[in-house]
Protein backbone atom coordinates (compact mmCIF):
# COMPACT_ATOMS: atom_id res chain seq x y z
CA UNK A 1 0.00 0.00 0.00
CA UNK A 2 1.25 3.51 -1.12
CA UNK A 3 2.17 5.96 1.67
CA UNK A 4 1.30 9.72 0.20
CA UNK A 5 3.00 12.33 2.09
CA UNK A 6 2.33 16.25 1.54
CA UNK A 7 5.34 18.69 1.92
CA UNK A 8 4.45 22.23 2.37
CA UNK A 9 7.54 24.37 2.94
CA UNK A 10 7.81 27.77 0.94
CA UNK A 11 11.77 27.03 0.24
CA UNK A 12 12.59 25.34 -2.72
CA UNK A 13 15.48 23.82 -1.60
CA UNK A 14 13.98 22.55 1.80
CA UNK A 15 11.41 20.49 0.14
CA UNK A 16 13.52 18.84 -2.67
CA UNK A 17 16.18 18.12 0.52
CA UNK A 18 13.27 16.28 2.89
CA UNK A 19 11.44 14.70 -0.72
CA UNK A 20 14.35 12.93 -1.70
CA UNK A 21 15.16 11.15 1.72
CA UNK A 22 11.70 10.21 1.98
CA UNK A 23 11.22 8.85 -1.28
CA UNK A 24 14.37 6.70 -1.20
CA UNK A 25 11.96 5.02 1.74
CA UNK A 26 9.51 4.37 -0.91
CA UNK A 27 7.16 7.30 -0.21
CA UNK A 28 4.71 9.22 -2.58
CA UNK A 29 5.55 12.41 -2.47
CA UNK A 30 3.00 15.67 -3.06
CA UNK A 31 4.46 19.25 -3.00
CA UNK A 32 3.12 22.36 -1.50
CA UNK A 33 4.68 26.04 -1.75
CA UNK A 34 2.33 27.64 0.35
CA UNK A 35 -0.03 27.39 2.83
CA UNK A 36 -3.43 27.80 0.59
CA UNK A 37 -1.74 25.61 -2.14
CA UNK A 38 -1.38 22.98 0.56
CA UNK A 39 -4.66 23.39 1.81
CA UNK A 40 -6.28 22.93 -2.08
CA UNK A 41 -4.48 19.73 -2.20
CA UNK A 42 -5.47 18.71 1.36
CA UNK A 43 -8.71 19.18 0.60
CA UNK A 44 -8.79 17.79 -3.31
CA UNK A 45 -6.32 14.49 -2.21
CA UNK A 46 -8.01 12.04 -0.39
CA UNK A 47 -5.15 9.52 -0.08
CA UNK A 48 -2.82 11.99 1.75
CA UNK A 49 -1.30 10.11 5.23
CA UNK A 50 0.68 12.40 6.51
CA UNK A 51 1.45 16.30 6.35
CA UNK A 52 4.86 17.89 7.17
CA UNK A 53 4.01 21.91 7.41
CA UNK A 54 6.74 24.64 7.52
CA UNK A 55 5.05 26.86 10.23
CA UNK A 56 6.38 30.25 8.35
CA UNK A 57 4.47 29.82 5.05
CA UNK A 58 3.08 32.67 2.34
CA UNK A 59 -0.92 33.12 2.07
CA UNK A 60 -1.14 30.86 4.84
CA UNK A 61 0.70 30.26 7.89
CA UNK A 62 1.59 26.81 9.11
CA UNK A 63 -0.92 27.23 12.27
CA UNK A 64 -3.46 28.67 9.78
CA UNK A 65 -3.51 25.86 7.69
CA UNK A 66 -2.96 23.01 10.96
CA UNK A 67 -6.52 24.52 12.18
CA UNK A 68 -8.39 24.00 8.63
CA UNK A 69 -6.54 20.18 8.56
CA UNK A 70 -8.15 19.67 12.26
CA UNK A 71 -11.68 20.73 11.24
CA UNK A 72 -11.72 17.52 9.16
CA UNK A 73 -9.01 15.03 9.82
CA UNK A 74 -6.60 13.60 12.80
CA UNK A 75 -3.92 13.23 10.16
CA UNK A 76 -0.56 12.77 11.38
CA UNK A 77 1.05 16.43 11.18
CA UNK A 78 4.71 17.29 11.66
CA UNK A 79 5.31 20.91 12.09
CA UNK A 80 8.88 22.66 10.88
CA UNK A 81 9.91 25.73 12.02
CA UNK A 82 12.97 27.93 12.85
CA UNK A 83 11.55 28.73 16.21
CA UNK A 84 12.45 27.44 18.56
CA UNK A 85 10.65 28.49 21.45
CA UNK A 86 8.77 26.78 24.30
CA UNK A 87 5.73 28.60 23.89
CA UNK A 88 5.66 27.66 20.10
CA UNK A 89 5.80 24.28 20.92
CA UNK A 90 2.89 23.92 23.26
CA UNK A 91 0.87 26.19 20.63
CA UNK A 92 1.36 23.35 18.19
CA UNK A 93 0.40 20.84 20.51
CA UNK A 94 -2.60 22.46 21.65
CA UNK A 95 -3.45 22.49 17.79
CA UNK A 96 -2.70 19.10 17.61
CA UNK A 97 0.72 18.35 16.12
CA UNK A 98 1.87 15.32 15.85
CA UNK A 99 5.30 16.20 15.76
CA UNK A 100 7.65 19.46 15.93
CA UNK A 101 11.17 19.60 14.43
CA UNK A 102 13.34 22.57 14.63
CA UNK A 103 15.09 23.81 11.83
CA UNK A 104 17.77 22.96 10.92
CA UNK A 105 17.56 19.54 11.37
CA UNK A 106 18.98 15.99 10.23
CA UNK A 107 16.77 14.35 7.38
CA UNK A 108 17.37 11.31 8.62
CA UNK A 109 15.64 12.36 11.84
CA UNK A 110 12.71 13.44 10.38
CA UNK A 111 12.55 10.67 8.07
CA UNK A 112 12.23 8.41 11.56
CA UNK A 113 10.06 10.34 12.88
CA UNK A 114 7.82 9.68 10.02
CA UNK A 115 8.31 5.65 10.04
CA UNK A 116 7.52 6.14 14.00
CA UNK A 117 4.39 8.46 13.40
CA UNK A 118 2.85 6.37 10.61
CA UNK A 119 3.60 2.93 12.38
CA UNK A 120 2.09 4.21 15.90
CA UNK A 121 -0.74 5.30 13.72
CA UNK A 122 -1.33 2.20 11.79
CA UNK A 123 -0.68 0.30 14.96
CA UNK A 124 -3.48 1.58 16.43
CA UNK A 125 -5.78 1.49 13.23
CA UNK A 126 -5.33 -3.01 13.05
CA UNK A 127 -5.83 -3.03 17.04
CA UNK A 128 -9.99 -1.85 16.19
CA UNK A 129 -11.56 -4.00 13.55
CA UNK A 130 -14.70 -3.18 12.35
CA UNK A 131 -17.83 -5.78 11.81
CA UNK A 132 -20.70 -4.19 10.47
CA UNK A 133 -20.83 -1.39 13.41
CA UNK A 134 -19.75 -3.68 16.09
CA UNK A 135 -15.72 -2.36 17.15
CA UNK A 136 -13.26 -4.44 19.23
CA UNK A 137 -10.37 -3.41 20.39
CA UNK A 138 -8.22 -6.70 21.33
CA UNK A 139 -5.78 -4.96 23.12
CA UNK A 140 -7.91 -3.14 25.27
CA UNK A 141 -10.33 -6.03 25.33
CA UNK A 142 -13.40 -3.82 24.93
CA UNK A 143 -16.29 -3.54 22.19
CA UNK A 144 -18.30 -1.09 20.98
CA UNK A 145 -21.83 -0.87 19.15
CA UNK A 146 -21.90 2.41 16.69
CA UNK A 147 -19.74 4.43 19.33
CA UNK A 148 -20.68 3.28 22.09
CA UNK A 149 -18.92 1.11 24.60
CA UNK A 150 -20.60 -1.76 25.80
CA UNK A 151 -20.34 -3.69 29.26
CA UNK A 152 -19.42 -7.61 29.03
CA UNK A 153 -18.01 -9.66 31.26
CA UNK A 154 -14.56 -11.44 30.58
CA UNK A 155 -16.62 -14.84 29.24
CA UNK A 156 -18.90 -12.90 27.17
CA UNK A 157 -16.00 -10.95 25.51
CA UNK A 158 -14.37 -14.49 24.94
CA UNK A 159 -17.44 -15.72 23.52
CA UNK A 160 -17.97 -12.67 21.35
CA UNK A 161 -14.58 -12.40 19.70
CA UNK A 162 -14.75 -16.12 18.98
CA UNK A 163 -17.74 -15.63 16.53
CA UNK A 164 -16.33 -13.01 15.41
CA UNK A 165 -13.35 -14.31 14.69
CA UNK A 166 -14.63 -17.07 12.75
CA UNK A 167 -17.49 -14.71 10.91
CA UNK A 168 -19.45 -17.04 8.73
CA UNK A 169 -18.84 -19.94 10.29
CA UNK A 170 -21.43 -22.29 11.67
CA UNK A 171 -19.98 -22.67 15.10
CA UNK A 172 -21.32 -26.08 16.90
CA UNK A 173 -21.84 -25.68 20.64
CA UNK A 174 -18.94 -28.30 21.26
CA UNK A 175 -16.68 -26.22 19.73
CA UNK A 176 -17.50 -23.19 21.29
CA UNK A 177 -17.31 -24.71 24.47
CA UNK A 178 -13.42 -26.45 23.95
CA UNK A 179 -12.69 -23.21 23.02
CA UNK A 180 -14.65 -20.65 25.15
CA UNK A 181 -14.88 -22.59 28.28
CA UNK A 182 -11.99 -25.03 27.08
CA UNK A 183 -11.93 -28.77 27.55
CA UNK A 184 -11.81 -28.71 31.54
CA UNK A 185 -15.59 -27.56 31.46
CA UNK A 186 -18.19 -30.62 31.93
CA UNK A 187 -21.20 -28.61 32.38
CA UNK A 188 -24.42 -27.83 30.74
CA UNK A 189 -24.14 -26.64 27.05
CA UNK A 190 -27.38 -24.25 27.63
CA UNK A 191 -24.95 -22.06 29.34
CA UNK A 192 -23.85 -21.11 25.86
CA UNK A 193 -27.19 -20.14 24.81
CA UNK A 194 -27.76 -17.93 27.99
CA UNK A 195 -24.60 -16.05 27.25
CA UNK A 196 -25.84 -15.70 24.18
CA UNK A 197 -28.71 -14.21 24.74
CA UNK A 198 -26.96 -11.57 27.34
CA UNK A 199 -24.32 -10.60 24.49
CA UNK A 200 -26.97 -10.42 21.88
CA UNK A 201 -29.06 -7.77 23.91
CA UNK A 202 -26.06 -6.28 24.73
CA UNK A 203 -25.82 -5.25 21.12
CA UNK A 204 -28.97 -4.43 20.32
CA UNK A 205 -30.29 -4.13 16.81
CA UNK A 206 -26.57 -5.82 15.97
CA UNK A 207 -27.88 -8.69 17.63
CA UNK A 208 -29.15 -10.02 14.80
CA UNK A 209 -26.13 -10.31 13.47
CA UNK A 210 -25.66 -13.50 15.92
CA UNK A 211 -27.67 -16.50 13.94
CA UNK A 212 -28.74 -19.46 15.58
CA UNK A 213 -28.31 -23.20 13.33
CA UNK A 214 -31.04 -25.21 14.40
CA UNK A 215 -29.18 -28.29 15.79
CA UNK A 216 -25.61 -27.05 15.44
CA UNK A 217 -25.04 -23.94 17.57
CA UNK A 218 -24.31 -20.76 16.69
CA UNK A 219 -22.85 -18.49 13.59
CA UNK A 220 -22.12 -14.49 13.07
CA UNK A 221 -23.34 -13.21 9.56
CA UNK A 222 -23.80 -9.38 8.69
CA UNK A 223 -26.47 -9.63 6.61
Amino acid sequence: METTILIADDEARMRKLIKDFLMQKGYKIIEAEDGLQALEIFEEESKIDLVILDVMMPKRDGWSVLRKIRETSKIPVIMLTARAEEQDELFGFELGVDEYITKPFSPKILVARVEAILKRVRGAEKQEKDYGGILIDEEGRTVKVDGKEIELSLREYELLKFLLDNENIALSREKILNNVWNFDYYGDSRTIDSHIKKIRHKLGKKGKYIKTIRGIGYKFEIK
